[in-house]
């Protein structure tokens, strides 16, 4: 019977190290798992300021399309308006030029102003133009 105990003994021991090893494995485990909603909760946290400063750019950028995009209108606008005064004005002037026989003349590139009259000359936009 001694023998029996010892091996009862000795499956017992094996037993509780067992259930240690078991129980500080889980506890091991749920630190893993909190530390990792923790990340999460963090990652979160960070892409909500990052999204919010998105939609904040992404805001002034379309309020300031919006106003160029208004202001290329009003622009458009008078350039219809003052080509159709040139006209008007070089109609005037060829009239008085048939009347008095006198060379009256505006020169072609005003009656077309959308037309660059020197295509040579390139146009240098600054980089601080399109920041808001």
């Amino acid at each position: 019977m001694s023998m029996e105990k010892e091996n009862r003994f000795d499956l017992d021991q094996r037993k509780r190290k067992r259930m240690l090893s078991n129980r500080e494995s889980a506890r091991r485990s749920r630190m893993r798992k909190q530390n990792h909603l923790n990340d999460l909760v963090s990652q979160v946290g960070k892409l909500r300021e990052d999204n919010s400063r998105i939609s904040a750019q992404v805001k002034l950028r379309s309020e300031w399309y919006a106003a160029v995009e208004a202001e290329n209108r009003v622009m458009r606008t008078q350039v219809m308006e003052l080509t159709e005064r040139l006209r008007y004005v070089s109609s005037l002037l060829r009239f008085v030029q048939a009347a008095s026989g006198m060379v009256m003349e505006i020169p072609d590139p005003l009656l077309k102003p959308w037309q660059v009259p020197c295509p040579a000359h390139s146009i240098m936009a600054s980089a601080n133009f399109f920041q808001c």
